[in-house]
């Protein structure tokens, strides 16, 4: 039994894209990723034209490295965890929109980088080796952070994301989640205000045009909106205390 697999594809950045079909063999449990490892090793499409390997990102292929986001079937999702026999046929394969194409399905996720940057994203520990245990964090602590720690950098959330592009600049719900991890750390709490700082600038929370979209799509089952939310209230409080200061 073979599996239609019609791909998106752009050799060059100057390049026009293309579609191109494929008919791979389907084994039990194959998921998208095996597809494009078969058509890597039998670049011919289905007209019987020889072609080259599909060009992709994947790393764990166990969705933790988040690296093999695209878009299937004209839905963002893992090439991992997507399951042949779950897709409908033909299956459509393309690359994200939000960001930069460099070849066929791979793109460009530097933006989300530096975005996480930008927010200070990490727990500076540097010269603490030697002050001994840090905070504790309560089992309620916790559990309430531990959602936002699940996210694999994957992008979904963006792409889905209405107000994610290049007039707002909007650092989207991955970052703003990643915010909202490291300012409940006992010792991220330290750098909080120059995150929520951070959020206060272009492209910062208040471009949240609150679709929701970026819950829907998220792998991980991160609870996005409700981190957005807490951010907001947490950035009004940061402004008007910062106002009064003044």
């Amino acid at each position: 039994m073979t599996v239609e697999v019609r791909v998106k594809r752009q050799l060059t950045l100057e390049g026009a894209n293309y579609w191109e079909t494929f008919r791979v063999p389907e084994r039990p449990g194959m998921n998208v990723i095996g597809a494009l490892m078969w058509i890597a090793e039998n670049p011919v499409t289905a007209e019987g034209k020889a072609s080259v390997p599909v060009a992709y990102d994947a790393n764990c292929l166990e969705e933790v490295c988040g690296s093999c986001a695209m878009r299937i079937n004209g839905r963002v999702g893992m090439a991992c965890s997507a399951l042949l026999a779950r897709l409908k046929q033909p299956i459509r394969l393309e690359p994200l929109s939000r960001f930069p194409l460099v070849r066929d399905l791979q793109v460009d996720r530097s933006r989300l980088f530096e975005d996480l940057k930008r927010v200070k994203a990490w727990i500076p520990i540097d010269g603490t080796y030697d002050l001994g245990p840090g905070p504790r964090m309560s089992q309620g602590q916790q559990e309430a952070a531990y959602p936002f720690a699940r996210c694999i950098s994957c992008g979904s959330c963006l792409e889905a994301c209405p107000q994610y592009n290049e007039q707002t600049r909007f650092v989207g719900a991955a970052v703003i989640g990643q915010v909202r991890l490291f300012n409940s750390h006992p010792t991220g709490k330290l750098n909080a205000h120059e995150r929520l700082e951070a959020l206060m600038g272009p492209g910062g929370i208040q471009e949240c045009g609150y679709s929701q979209n970026c819950v829907e799509v998220c792998p991980k089952e991160i609870p996005l909106t409700q981190g957005i939310s807490e951010l907001g209230g947490e950035v009004m409080r940061h402004a008007l205390f910062g106002f009064l200061k003044k």
